[in-house]
């Protein structure tokens, strides 16, 4: 009995510190990481809630043709729970105005018909990364890594849905004006005299016109002082969103997500530019999950989300285009 208690007694010491060894493996959920004292990752303070807004905050400080303040609109987004998911947009006929002669027109109220447009959320793009705990481990403030992380996601999930609107706005517009190639910066005024003409026929409001340009047509136009005149530009105001001066009632975008025009001439760069306003355009979007997680093959923090949204243009009247090679 004796040499069996012996036995007992060694076993336990040497199992003890083993058991601190394998308790400092796993945190409170029970994973298999190594918590240290006051070691919280990601996945323990991670709120999925505050991480999709802060998203798209960070989106809609970035977008330029999908900026919902100026390029785009988003009467109809409603609640977008998976993609696939549709939005019916009814319209109205004009009314007709007649003249009236007292005591002799009859009025005889006009039957108005609806035409029913889908705005279908169409796009589904995701994002996901980790970072080491060994990076965490030898970085002052490893909140940060993560950050940077989701940042930079925002930047590129801006440059896809850029693109993405651009085309949408250039396929449907209503107005295409001939290709055309420039090389001064008179031309390149003269493009967005005939840009803002097309809308001015179609009757769109004058407050709320945008134009968007790529970084080769804004090299040449920075270059007319009718531009670069503050005062005939209009506006005093802090920029953002791409927005780079004002010029014809128009704000000025810039963007290198618009579309690639027609082969262009040696020398020159070929893009369309698209002139319009808000109400051409409607745009839905939402961050519609994101989740934090432990992967199964490394020791690191992950991060990963669903990025949902569509676009229609159901007034394409106000959007005109024009496919133009640059040459700076």
């Amino acid at each position: 009995m004796l040499q069996l208690l012996a036995v007992l007694l060694t076993l336990a010491a040497l199992w003890l510190p083993v058991s601190f060894l394998l308790a400092g493996l796993l945190d409170r959920a029970g994973r298999g990481r190594l918590a240290l004292a006051g070691d919280l990752g990601a996945v323990d303070l991670f709120i999925p809630k505050i991480w999709a807004a802060q998203l798209l905050t960070k989106l809609s400080k970035l977008y330029v043709l999908a900026d919902p303040g100026t390029s785009v609109n988003t009467d109809y987004e409603g609640e977008i729970r998976q993609g696939g998911d549709t939005v019916h947009i009814g319209s109205l006929s004009d009314p007709t105005v007649s003249d009236y002669v007292k005591n002799v027109t009859a009025i005889s109220p006009q039957t108005l018909s609806t035409t029913d447009q889908v705005l279908v959320i169409d796009q589904s793009k995701y994002f996901a990364f980790e970072v080491d705990d060994v990076d965490r481990a030898q970085v002052q403030n490893a909140g940060a890594l993560l950050t940077t992380a989701a940042q930079r996601a925002a930047e590129r999930m801006r440059e896809i849905a850029d693109a993405y609107l651009g085309t949408i706005m250039t396929a449907n517009a209503g107005t295409v004006l001939p290709p055309a190639a420039i090389t001064t910066p008179d031309e390149a005024y003269r493009a967005l005299v005939r840009l803002a003409l097309a809308l001015n026929r179609k009757d769109v409001p004058a407050e709320g016109r945008w134009v968007a340009i790529g970084p080769d047509f804004q090299a040449l136009l920075q270059l007319d002082p009718r531009f670069n005149d503050a005062s005939r530009a209009g506006s005093t105001e802090t920029l953002r969103n791409g927005i780079v001066g004002r010029v014809l009632g128009m704000d000025v975008k810039v963007s290198t997500a618009l579309p690639v025009g027609t082969a262009p001439a040696a020398g020159a760069v070929s893009g369309f530019i698209i002139a319009g306003h808000r109400m051409a355009t409607t745009w839905a979007e939402q961050i519609n999950k994101v989740e934090a997680y432990r992967p199964q093959d490394s020791f690191s923090d992950a991060v990963k989300g669903l990025h949902l949204y569509g676009a229609k243009v159901i007034r394409p009247e106000a959007l005109a285009v024009q496919d133009i090679d640059v040459t700076v």
